[in-house]
């Protein structure tokens, strides 16, 4: 079977449980998922994969401890000072999602200049998810549609998905074709729910740390198993 598989969503759950099981603090599991992220990223540029979004921080995380998020933060900003370099010089396109006005200003400067260094990248787009909501996001979209539609320079009945869809923090990038979600739970925590309406979903036991290449050239292989109707008989 031919695969279609274009853009791949990643939950990435697992890290806190990874380091309990271990007898490790939690932000053992944190930087131990930073390394297989980097490793993942890397397969999927290689297996031909367009787009892989992944959720590396929602803004309900932002309601854990001081101590976590503080650790989270300082890591991204080693994750995009030093380990997002090798991903740019493999050719991805490194896109932001989410509120940045909750991040730091030094964070949202990195990124910022990470995405005008890689714009013209063609291999991969890697989207990171970053105090993103997926809830908030449509909020702001539709805001963002009255706004035009009260200035004039929207009609109502112009207001289509695809218009609607350009108003979304993932603009001009094809809507998910799989979602996997690791560590066992089976459910989507506020994720790109406008994008996936007719993604097929993958949920593996595997703790986040712990998900490799190999795994997922099989899930990979398992979607191209399957028939995608679209509500189509």
């Amino acid at each position: 079977m031919t695969n279609t598989l274009k853009h791949i969503a990643i939950i990435m759950d697992g890290n806190g449980r990874w380091a309990q099981k271990r007898g490790l603090p939690r932000s053992a599991g944190h930087k131990k998922g930073a390394e297989t992220l980097q490793e993942i990223a890397k397969a999927a540029a290689d297996m031909g994969i367009e787009c892989l979004t992944v959720y590396a921080f929602s803004t309900e995380n932002w309601k854990r401890s001081k101590d976590e998020v503080d650790y989270l933060m300082n890591l991204l900003r080693q994750y995009l000072k030093s380990e997002l370099k090798e991903i740019q010089e493999r050719g991805a396109r490194i896109r932001f999602i989410g509120e940045r006005k909750m991040l730091d200003a030094d964070i949202v400067a990195q990124m910022e200049h990470i995405e005008r260094e890689t714009e013209n990248n063609d291999k991969l787009t890697f989207c990171v998810a970053l105090s993103y909501g997926s809830r908030a996001e449509i909020i702001a979209a539709a805001r963002q549609a009255a706004e035009e539609i009260t200035a004039g320079r929207l009609k109502p009945d112009q207001l289509t998905e695809d218009v609607f869809s350009g108003f979304l923090y993932t603009a001009g990038i094809p809507d998910p074709d799989l979602v996997i979600r690791t560590s066992g739970e089976q459910r989507l925590s506020n994720y790109l729910l406008w994008q996936i309406a007719y993604s097929e979903f993958y949920f593996t036991p595997t703790l986040w740390p712990d998900f490799s290449a190999d795994e997922l050239k099989s899930i990979i292989a398992d979607f191209n198993s399957r028939e995608r109707r679209y509500g189509k008989i």
